[in-house]
């Protein structure tokens, strides 16, 4: 047995756990970003996509020519340019096919290739496909030294490093994609207008967002839509490369019979399954949650027609949308971050001017590769044509040195003087080529190759004339795709929000009914159905009894107060039912500690209320300014123990009437009391023991009334008034004969 030998000792190494993670991290992110995730500024494509184009090229796949089996195309795309899985390679060749998807799609596909409604493509072995005359300019010249080619993955072959690209694909079909720490999300553009802000552009190479804007106003979308995003915001977007874009379905109404009307949609937000929507709709409709809506159904067919019912002919149609538009993907949101691949190498987040200028850029490095390639091409075949033109002036030499000659080449090449190049082409020149070979064709051609030589040489030469031919190609380009025709007319509109002032949406989101809400003392509270209920026969728990009663609508927001002098704030619509006692109010709000409930009213917009203390200390607040927006409610009035908040009258009038534990009442202006959204306030009456009983406000054209327990009303003039109006702050005087005992001005 052979001695075990001792470890190398450069075999176990110790390794630093951080620095090679980053290190490995750093080239996993760095793959991620150039190889996956970010399309190229100058063709807008990712290697993915670049590669299924390029194999439907070498496939000779043109939009002429026969469909092949998208098997072929994704077969040849894996074994030679983009070792991934097969899957992966299919979504993407499908996504390049889909008309909902891309706006100008690059792949024309014949079989199933998915819906708008999510449904999945066929199998690769069902479908078939070719190029778009989109795709065939993205290729154009490819073959013309147009752009540098790298090696494949096994470096059997070579590949595009980018398209030549004569369309700006970038901005016309978009792109989105989630790398490692970045991302990127462009929507689709118009190209008739993009060419338009190109074509600016040149003209103008300093133009900002704003100016191109006039060009290009906005997204426009494979699926229509209406964009109502504010264009200031819009301008911010295009300027940073940051923001994004608000879509709406399209839609309108369509009378129905006995005198109803259906909203009929007919574009959807870009990105949106429709059959996810109806699904979403339909379980709003179940949740009670939209109670405008009575029935969705979707007619579509190869057409977007979405019907949605009214729940009665009263409901206002846009009421109704904008409800749907909070709480479905009627509307969408498309987030605009062109994060691209500057020149393919660096990601950059690029403003619409900066998109435009890159692929500019490289459209003028592409005409100048092709211009030098052709002049290459021309200046070989006027050395061959100067050649057959020696052979055609000395043919019978010619044929006598290639007949008997040892090396005839050698000896055309010194007989002649012809360059190596010339000897060859005559040499392989067939014996049926001769009669072709007359005088008056060759100079025809050489006359003809020397004129695009010249022109070609004044165009490398001249940068007015290189941007001058690139502004004929976009101009040949818009054209194609102009706005009056089928494939450019924008579909996607632009409209204005309506004001969300004067929809009172969240009582949209609630079928509106009439409730009675009971309040027992210990706080337990509960919604009886209609505004007829017998408060006599209510029970409650033992110890407990009615505290108020409030006939509201389920619609109705409700105001709590209690002694810390926080509001809360109650939706008619979730409080629980008039079954049992109810439940706790403050299992719905977090009531402090030791604290009880004071008073609770209905929410009106735009009322107000004197808000007092037990001390007497109150303001003026806004009920606007008691919206409690979490459970915590909102801090309004600022007591200190052992005092705490004892009232929130409504303050309609021009004069306040407060009454203290001592029996005295004052009346004062309501004007000497400030208007607050939170505070102390000020001091309404002055008390030796005790404190404030009741307050009221009242207007003095009105006078002054209250309700004794027998449930009359006594009403007292001004005049009779006179001897308990003073300045607030003031002591008052015993109250009037007649008022209740119990110093409330409601008994």
């Amino acid at each position: 047995m052979a001695d075990i030998l001792p470890p190398d000792e450069n075999e176990n190494q110790i390794v630093d756990l951080k620095k090679a993670l980053e290190e490995r991290y750093l080239s996993y992110a760095l793959s991620t970003i150039t190889q996956r995730a970010l399309p190229d500024v100058r063709d807008g494509l990712k290697p993915v996509h670049r590669r299924i184009l390029y194999v439907m090229h070498l496939l000779k796949l043109d939009p002429r020519q026969k469909y092949k089996k998208s098997a072929k195309v994704v077969g040849d795309v894996i074994g030679s340019f983009h070792p991934h899985g097969d899957q992966s390679i299919y979504d993407a060749l499908v996504r390049l096919a889909q008309d909902f998807a891309l706006r100008y799609p690059l792949v024309d596909g014949q079989g199933n290739f998915g819906s708008i409604d999510g449904d999945s493509a066929a199998a690769y072995r069902y479908t078939e496909a070719r190029m778009t005359d989109v795709a065939s300019r993205l290729l154009e010249g490819i073959g013309e030294n147009a752009v540098d080619f790298i090696p494949t993955f096994d470096g059997e072959t070579s590949q595009p490093a980018v398209l030549p690209a004569n369309f700006p694909n970038l901005l016309a079909n978009g792109a989105s994609g989630i790398a490692v720490g970045m991302a990127t999300s462009i929507p689709p553009h118009n190209v008739a207008e993009l060419c338009e802000a190109a074509l600016h552009l040149i003209h103008n190479p300093d133009a900002t967002a704003a100016d191109l804007m006039q060009f290009v106003p906005g997204p426009d979308f494979p699926t229509g839509g209406i964009i109502v995003e504010p264009k200031e915001d819009m301008a911010k977007a295009y300027e940073t490369g940051r923001g994004g874009f608000r879509v709406r379905a399209r839609w309108h109404t369509e009378d129905a019979k006995r005198g109803t009307y259906n909203i009929v949609v007919t574009e959807m937000a870009y990105g949106v399954q429709k059959s996810k929507l109806v699904e979403k709709i339909a379980d709003l409709l179940l949740a009670r949650k939209l109670p405008l809506l009575k029935d969705v159904r979707d007619e579509s067919a190869e057409d977007v027609r979405l019907v949605l019912e009214p729940r009665s002919r009263t409901v206002d149609p846009v009421v109704l949308m904008e409800s749907l538009f909070r709480l479905t993907d009627l509307e969408n949101r498309f987030s605009l971050n062109m994060n691209v691949l500057d020149d393919g190498i660096v990601p950059r987040v690029m403003g619409l001017g900066d998109v435009l200028r890159a692929w500019l850029q490289h459209r003028k490095t592409v005409l100048l590769r092709r211009s030098r390639h052709r002049l290459d091409q021309i200046d070989k075949r006027l050395e061959i044509l100067s050649g057959y033109l020696i052979a055609f002036l000395n043919l019978d030499e010619v044929i006598r040195i290639i007949r008997f000659e040892d090396h005839p080449k050698a000896e055309l090449m010194s007989r002649f003087s012809l360059t190596d190049g010339q000897a060859e082409a005559i040499l392989n020149m067939r014996l049926r080529a001769l009669r072709k070979l007359e005088e008056i064709e060759i100079r025809t051609e050489h006359d003809k190759l020397s004129e695009e030589k010249k022109h070609l040489e004044d165009l490398l030469a001249s940068e007015r004339r290189q941007w001058g031919a690139i502004a004929s190609q976009i101009t040949e380009l818009q054209q194609a795709f102009g706005l009056d025709t089928p494939a450019g007319k924008r579909r996607t509109g632009f409209a204005e929000l309506p004001d969300s002032e004067d929809f009172d949406f969240e009582a949209a989101m609630i079928e509106k009914e009439p409730i009675t809400v009971v309040l027992s003392q210990k706080g337990w509270i509960r919604a009886l159905k209609g505004h007829n209920a017998d408060l006599s026969a209510l029970q409650f728990k033992s110890g407990d009894k009615l505290k108020l009663a409030l006939k509201v609508q389920t619609t109705d927001k409700l105001l709590m107060l209690t002694t810390s002098g926080r509001i809360y704030t109650l939706g008619a619509d979730g409080l629980p039912g008039g079954r049992g006692h109810g439940e706790p109010v403050r299992i719905m709000v977090e009531i402090e500690e030791g604290h009880d409930i004071v008073d609770m009213f209905v929410y009106t917009p735009g009322a107000r209320r004197l808000i007092a203390s037990s001390i007497g200390n109150g303001f003026i607040v806004s009920e606007d300014d008691m919206i409690a927006n979490t459970r915590k409610g909102k801090k309004v009035l600022n007591v200190k123990e052992p005092h705490e908040a004892r009232l929130c009258v409504p303050a309609s009038g021009d004069h306040v009437a407060v009454i203290g534990q001592n029996r005295k009442m004052l009346i004062f202006p309501l004007s000497q009391l400030p208007v607050m959204g939170r505070g102390k306030g000020v001091r309404l009456q002055k008390y030796k023991d005790g404190g404030i009983s009741d307050a009221s406000v009242f207007s003095a054209e009105t006078g002054m009334t209250w309700t004794d327990s027998s449930g009359r009303t006594f009403t007292r003039s001004m005049q009779e008034l006179a001897e308990w109006i003073g300045e607030r702050a003031g002591a008052g005087r015993i109250r009037p004969t007649g008022f209740p005992r119990n110093n409330r001005f409601k008994g």
